[in-house]
Parts: C-alpha cells; sequence; structure tokens
C-alpha cells in the first residue's frame, strides 16, 4: 500500500511541471566542478516511447577541471554489445548556469544549477541505417547524497516523447589524475558511428 506521504508527493508530481528553481533550498549542493572531477561510474537502463526496456548499459567516466571550465570523458558499454563514447567540454559559471559542447551535440547545451539540481537541454544527433536523427534531451541530474547523482533523461521528437533514460552515477576517486583514462578513451573504437556536425 502506498503511503499518504508519498502519495502526496506523487500527486504533486504529477500535478505541475517542475523548474530547476523549486529545488534551490535543497542540499546537499551539486557541483559539477566537484561531482564530475576524477573517475566515477554509472549504470542505466534505456526506456522506448512505450516505456518498454530497450538497453542496459555501464559507463566509466573521468573528468578534470581548470577554474570553471572541465572535460568529462565518458565511455558506455551496451547489453547488446555496442560501445559508445563522450567528451563533454563543459562550462559552470558563478551563477550556475552551465554549458556544454560534444561530438554528437547539434550546437551548445544550456542549463541551470540549484541546489541538488542540475536541469539542461541539447539536441542530439543518433545515427539511423543511412541516415540521422535530431532528438532533443531533457535532462535532470539530481545529487541524492555526497558522491551520487540520479540522471533521468526524456528524448523528444517533434514535441512526443520518443525514449526515455534513467541512470545512477557514483564517483569513485575524486583525486584521481585521468591522463591513462584519456589514452583509454582515445584507443576506445565507436561501434555506433559518429555522425559529422558541420556548421550551416
Amino acid at each position: 500500500m502506498i503511503r499518504p506521504a508519498i502519495l502526496a508527493s506523487l500527486v504533486t508530481l504529477f500535478g505541475c511541471s517542475q523548474s530547476v528553481q523549486d529545488y534551490q533550498a535543497l542540499s546537499p549542493q551539486l557541483q559539477l566542478t566537484e561531482f564530475f572531477q576524477g573517475k566515477s561510474e554509472a549504470i542505466g537502463v534505456m526506456h522506448d516511447w512505450r516505456g518498454k526496456q530497450s538497453l542496459r548499459f555501464v559507463a566509466e567516466l573521468c573528468g578534470q577541471w581548470q577554474g570553471n571550465r572541465g572535460d568529462l570523458y565518458e565511455i558506455f558499454s551496451f547489453s547488446d554489445g555496442r560501445v559508445d563514447k563522450r567528451h563533454w567540454q563543459l562550462t559552470q559559471q558563478a551563477d550556475g548556469s552551465v554549458t556544454g559542447t560534444a561530438e554528437d551535440v547539434v550546437g551548445e547545451a544550456t542549463g541551470q544549477l540549484a541546489g541538488n539540481t542540475l536541469y539542461w537541454e541539447y539536441t542530439l544527433r543518433i545515427p539511423q541505417d543511412d541516415d540521422f536523427i535530431d532528438v532533443k534531451v531533457k535532462d535532470w541530474l539530481y545529487l541524492v547524497s555526497p558522491g551520487q547523482v540520479i540522471n533521468r533523461s526524456t528524448l523528444h521528437k517533434f514535441g512526443i516523447t520518443v525514449g526515455e533514460l534513467t541512470l545512477a552515477i557514483r564517483q569513485l576517486e575524486p583525486n584521481a589524475d585521468c591522463a591513462a583514462f584519456i589514452q583509454k578513451y582515445q584507443a576506445t573504437e565507436r561501434t555506433i558511428p559518429l555522425v559529422a556536425i558541420t556548421s550551416e
């Protein structure tokens, strides 16, 4: 049986849309410069538009920062045997605004930190047969305890939700040097083709 407090939370959750500023007072405070510093690991699951589980994955991450600018390297291993990787170049401003670029992101990702939460959006280019599809990603990250983040992403096309991703990220070694991981990243071969993004 659902407890009344949980039920009330669900009613609140589904009764109105959320804003990142709703979480301004929540702690612990999420700072990308701290959480995505050093080595982390992630596990996650992807769901299709019907809500059906489509893929599981594990990921290795390593981040390094100089001031408010950081590089985050990610290597993904999927349950169907495919491998992918992404290199984020991130900027976190003093007001909590965040921007980022990556090889498979069209333009720039933009978002805002507030309390224990980051919300940001970007357009992801996904290879499909001999072509590609661009989907809008709405990405929520919640720092649930020091060193642990829950990430919920929804993928949209023409305003319709076409997929959802949920993952847990755990910081392992905040003081780790990423040099060896960057070498591993560079040596890792994608089995998911990267679609070139050119300036229009």
